[in-house]
């Protein structure tokens, strides 16, 4: 089997009200001018790789992404709503200051077990694993040659854990800053990264 590049790259950066420090997990909000310029940055990089399918969160931080960076090549983005970032519940678009004054209980025993914590009425990232390694796994099976992957900071995360063979408790170990790119090589036997991270 050839060898298989994957371009594993978060979303650029989002439009917020204000600088604090939010949940925000399957909110769906735009990307802001910085996070355009992000993704037109990443379009550059992007566009000498024979990148052969495309595979994106259905929220439209990353569909916009996606957008730019294939610009006007005839590559159809597959939408798949099992990249979507984790769900964060009664949480979803609360400040970090927030939760800790509201629940701090709540707050610690996250923090404590970040794997397994489920927030009411969202999901935990071992949840969230599940739907997002069962994704990967049916859009490299369904495609063939060198693949980009559209996520988010804690898919990313996930996904990055399932091919270093990483505990999930070791997530936040990994850096996935806004419009950075990842790159993992496939061969017939395994999965190798060769770049975190990696901003332009």
């Amino acid at each position: 089997m050839e060898n298989r590049a994957i371009y594993l790259i978060r979303h650029g950066k989002i439009k917020v009200e204000d600088n604090q420090r939010r949940y925000i997990g399957q909110l769906d909000l735009p990307l802001s001018e910085e996070g355009v310029h992000q993704a037109q940055r990443l379009q550059k990089i992007l566009e000498p790789m024979n990148i052969g399918s495309v595979f994106s969160s259905d929220l439209s931080r990353c569909q916009e992404t996606a957008g730019i960076i294939t610009g006007n090549k005839s590559i159809t983005t597959i939408v798949r709503k099992e990249l979507r970032e984790i769900n964060m519940g009664e949480w979803e678009g609360c400040t970090f200051a927030d939760i800790t004054r509201r629940f701090p209980d709540a707050f610690k025993a996250r923090g404590a077990d970040i794997a397994y914590y489920r927030v009411p009425g969202g999901e935990s990232f071992a949840d969230c694993y599940k739907r997002v390694i069962t994704a990967f796994h049916e859009s490299m099976t369904s495609s063939t040659g060198h693949i980009l992957f559209i996520g988010h900071a804690g898919v990313n995360r996930l996904l990055l854990c399932y091919i270093l063979g990483m505990p999930l408790a070791n997530l936040f170990k990994i850096q996935q800053d806004y419009g950075c790119l990842n790159v993992i090589v496939c061969t017939a036997s395994s999965y190798q990264v060769k770049l975190v991270n990696f901003r332009s």
